[in-house]
């Protein structure tokens, strides 16, 4: 015992030192936890915590169990907006400094100072480019020099990178560097023709970070001006075509993010291309089963598509008749509001609704109230007997409000005598401007 003793002297104490992720927020009043999590090509996965203190100051201590990989810091919520990557090589404690200012810098870690040198020197030489062309040079050994310098820089960090895991994110970000002069119409088609051709869409680290995320965003919407459909659908071709055959799950995971963009831009005639052509195969290869009913809930309450049916009751003279949307026949204009009695913003609205009433004796009002429980609907549909009230109890789990894809109240929806989706006005002024 006396010897094991001995000889555990001469280990060396580093083998025992643990590596650590710390760094400061400022302002620190502006911040309270750092959240660590070990990102994958699939998720994130919680790791550990730590308090950021008065200073801004936070430590989190990493185990043997933390290995080599991407990390995401989350400091806020919602944490899907408020986080940042950085690399951890099982090697070196990672620092940082993270300011609302002055964003993300990283003070210990050749890792992650090497990708953000790398960054920082790349941005800078882009901007001498922007510059050339903005200025309308036709100065050819200026024009060189700009890009000789792309090069060299492309080329000693690469150099400086063998071995690290930053060399694949230097790597994939590869410029286009043009043998002879171009013109800027030229040099920005062959910049986009190129983004993606040194990207390894089959690589686990970029695929846990926001690498690909970023580069595919910023391919479909920041390399050319045409904001044609026809400009969007070619570039979502090519996007896939860079991607190879198979790789399900990053397919997904990128299509999914340019198909909730075009979505949220209102442009169904795109998302319904990426949909039909490849997200809803690839959803329903990977059992992605909220995907795929969140695809279809989309396109079955399109601008033209006939309203989904549901039951519905209808009191006059003290006789209720149990009937059906599309059985209706009482107007030629039906206008569909989601709404809730708990729901501040819609008891302001719903009288001005009502108003409305008086000018559009075609218009037939069916309130779906989205409740957790009846008393408060039943008191507040007193006001408004002249609508069609359905009770939707469950509220978002309601059966109504998921066949309509509802996420929000007030929700308008405008159909035709035949039921069919004639507008979605985002709100009681848009409404009121489709009416006149």
């Amino acid at each position: 015992m006396r010897y094991l003793f001995i000889f555990l002297l001469f280990i060396p104490i580093s083998m025992f030192s643990q590596h650590t992720i710390n760094g400061t927020f400022a302002p620190a009043s502006d911040y309270t936890y750092a959240f660590l999590y070990h990102a994958t090509p699939t998720g994130s996965d919680y790791v550990d915590r730590a308090k950021i203190d008065e200073e801004g100051n936070f430590t989190i201590p990493l185990d043997s169990s933390v290995t080599a990989g991407i990390y995401k810091i989350v400091y806020a919520l919602p944490p899907e907006e408020n986080n940042f990557d950085l690399i951890f090589n099982g090697k070196e404690s990672v620092s940082l400094t993270f300011s609302t200012d002055k964003g993300l810098e990283f003070t210990d870690s050749n890792e992650n100072k090497l990708w953000s040198s790398y960054t920082n020197s790349m941005d800078m030489v882009n901007r001498t480019i922007s510059n050339y062309y903005t200025q309308e040079s036709t100065d050819k050994k200026g024009f060189h020099d700009i890009f000789k310098t792309l090069k060299d820089t492309q080329i000693a960090f690469e150099e400086a990178s063998k071995g690290t895991m930053a060399s694949k994110f230097i790597k994939a970000n590869t410029p286009y560097i043009p043998e002879t002069y171009e013109d800027v119409s030229t040099y920005s088609s062959n910049l986009k023709r190129t983004f993606l051709s040194h990207v390894n869409f089959s690589d686990t680290l970029l695929q846990s970070s926001d690498f690909l995320v970023d580069r595919v965003l910023a391919y479909i919407f920041g390399m050319t001006a045409s904001t044609s459909n026809e400009t969007y659908k070619a570039d979502v071709d090519h996007v896939m075509n860079s991607i190879g055959e198979g790789k399900v799950e990053i397919k997904t995971m990128l299509l999914e993010m340019v198909w909730s963009r075009f979505k949220n831009m209102e442009n169904p005639e795109v998302a319904n291309y990426i949909s039909d052509n490849y997200l809803m195969e690839l959803s329903k290869t990977g059992n992605y089963l909220i995907l795929t009913e969140t695809q279809i809930v989309y396109q079955n309450n399109q601008i033209g598509k006939t309203a989904q049916n549901f039951d519905l009751a209808i009191s006059e003279n003290g006789e209720t008749t149990t009937t059906t949307l599309h059985d209706l026949d009482m107007a030629e204009q039906y206008l569909i509001i989601f709404w809730s009695s708990t729901c501040g913003h819609c008891l302001d609205e719903l009288p001005k609704v009502k108003a409305i009433l008086d000018s559009k004796p075609n218009l037939k009002v069916i309130a779906i109230g989205l409740e957790e429980e009846v008393e408060g609907w039943q008191k507040a549909i007193s006001e408004y007997t002249d609508f069609v009230h359905v009770l939707g109890l469950g509220k978002w789990d309601n059966p109504i409000a998921n066949a309509y894809g509802v996420g929000a109240t007030p929700t308008y929806i405008l159909l035709d005598t035949d039921k069919t989706i004639t507008a979605k006005p985002y709100d009681f002024e848009g409404l009121e401007k489709i009416l006149e």
